[in-house]
């Protein structure tokens, strides 16, 4: 009986590392990339809050080397000095009150936490900082950690250069240096010690969990042993014993010796291959069309759902690096995008994240954007804009804000109430028109064919009128977009044109006059 009981609680403390620790029928979270801390608090209360997101992934919040050429580009946030809460997001009293009012409306805080590496082996030295601090890259020496050239991996890479070579070595991947970035030796208990003490300084503010940047380039085990360090979350706003969620960058395409299962025993793993292939599915590329999608999820190779945090596009994808190539979809690809966040945020695999942007001015040489590095929508000082709000609700100032976009935040609401039932009534025409429901809560429609669509499909859904919340949605007890009618029997009929403006149509029953 002992066993079983130690056994059980092993198993508890394991689960809750995947656990997203959101609020019941809260179940996505958004990306706000590179917002300031500020504006974050307030789309907590005004925005993300009352339409039932569940979280929020913040850019990492630790003190960070400035970049002045080329001009502050959004990467310098990925190259620590110290884990100082200072950065162009805010400052530590900003971070708190962020967390403090989103936590207060039930939307929780994710901290992308860069704990690999420090900055470039070429970053100098001085106090170019965003907190002032000193630092000096070519001797490893950052005092206000402190770390030193004994706390890097320089003597352990076997590399040539001291870079990775050849992502065929595993001990490269994870010992050498990644873009120059000076690599931490994680396997010293004084390294997780200072990596710990700084997560446990984030969690004993609010948050709620973490991204873990470049974990491929860790080791699992120097991974499980700084999050065997941490604290429980903060019984504030978590259930006493709670443990923080733990989701980890793992660029796994296949083809590489690295797998992202390598990492199963820490965390959850963000599953690259889901907006690879979705892109490639719903551009219609390489034969691939959408009726293939009815055994989405493991059928496709993808890693367990319940390991699983996926997107359709991240920070680095949508910039044509980090794994995913030209399929992925954007915000620049709006029509298709809206197609695709559709479908991930109705099908049931995996824990849902969705993308916040901003945009940049794009220029394409050789077919690459040598403008990707550009920096978030700034002031001439390289402060942040703020996030301005529009009368129409969509984002000013170049903040692209696809969670706010109609189409988007109402699938976000549709995935709350179908939280639970099962994947049901898949329908297809052999090509790219097809229909899926989950249990008796809500159903979904696409025609991504060349050609009108007219058909009538079991729904699975209680007999009555529903308002497509794609078109429109419900309010004061009216459609303000396209009308559904279910008959007794759970039929419909859907018409949708292969010009719409967005060809697929979603119901479910909290949107039913």
């Amino acid at each position: 009986m002992q066993v079983l009981l130690l056994l059980l609680a092993a198993a508890g403390l394991c689960w809750g590392q995947y656990d997203p620790n959101t609020l019941p029928k809260r179940n996505a979270i958004v990306h706000l990339f590179e917002w300031r801390w500020q504006d974050i608090a307030l789309e907590c209360e005004r925005y993300l809050a009352p339409n039932g997101f569940g979280g929020v992934q913040v850019s990492p919040p630790s003190e960070n080397i400035v970049v002045t050429n080329p001009n502050r580009p959004w990467w310098e946030r990925y190259q620590p000095v110290s884990y100082k809460l200072c950065t162009r997001s805010g400052n530590e009293e900003e971070f708190r009150d962020m967390v403090t009012r989103c936590n207060n409306v039930g939307v929780h805080i994710y901290v992308d936490a860069v704990v690999n590496h420090m900055c470039g082996a070429a970053g100098g030295s001085g106090t170019h900082s965003t907190c002032g601090s000193y630092f000096n890259a070519g001797n490893r020496d950052f005092p206000a950690v402190p770390y030193s050239g004994w706390d890097f991996n320089d003597g352990k890479c076997h590399s040539g250069s001291g870079e990775i070579e050849n992502y065929g070595d595993i001990y490269q991947v994870r010992d050498c240096r990644l873009v120059s970035l000076l690599d931490l030796a994680l396997e010293k208990d004084y390294v997780r010690s200072k990596v710990a003490e700084y997560l446990n300084h984030l969690i004993d503010i609010g948050v709620a969990g973490f991204r873990l940047d470049a974990a491929k380039h860790m080791w699992p085990g120097d991974i499980r042993a700084f999050l065997d360090k941490l604290n429980n979350l903060n019984i504030q706003w978590f259930p006493e014993g709670t443990k923080p969620f733990i989701y980890q960058e793992v660029i796994d395409l296949g083809g590489e010796p690295i797998k992202g299962s390598d990492y199963f025993g820490n965390g959850r793993v963000t599953e690259f291959k889901y907006g690879a292939k979705l892109g490639t599915v719903i551009r219609k590329w390489n034969g691939e069309k959408m009726a293939y999608l009815k055994n989405w999820g493991e059928g496709w190779g993808f890693v367990p759902s319940d390991r699983a945090l996926v997107f359709v596009d991240n920070h680095d994808n949508q910039r044509g690096h980090g794994a995913g190539g030209s399929s992925i979809l954007t915000f620049w690809d709006a029509r298709l995008y809206k197609m695709a966040s559709g479908f991930m945020l109705a099908h049931p695999y995996g824990f849902t994240r969705v993308m916040s942007s901003f945009r940049w001015p794009r220029y394409f040489e050789n077919g690459r954007d040598i403008n990707d590095w550009v920096g978030p929508p700034s002031n001439e000082d390289g402060s942040i804009k703020p996030v301005t709000i529009n009368e129409d609700t969509t984002c000013g100032n170049d903040w692209v804000c696809e969670h706010r976009w109609r189409q988007i935040k109402n699938m976000v609401i549709f995935r709350n109430v179908v939280d639970g039932e099962p994947f049901s009534n898949w329908w297809d025409n052999g090509s790219n028109q097809v229909a899926f429901g989950r249990g008796n809560k809500g159903f979904i429609i696409f025609n991504n064919d060349d050609w009108n669509m007219n058909v009538y499909v079991q729904t699975g859904l209680p007999a009555g009128t529903y308002c497509d919340v794609i078109s429109g949605q419900k309010e004061d007890g009216k459609c303000t977009g396209k009308q559904v009618f279910v008959s007794g029997d759970g039929m419909a009929n859907f018409q949708i044109n292969t010009d719409a403006e967005d060809p697929f149509i979603a119901i479910h029953v909290e949107a039913k006059l």
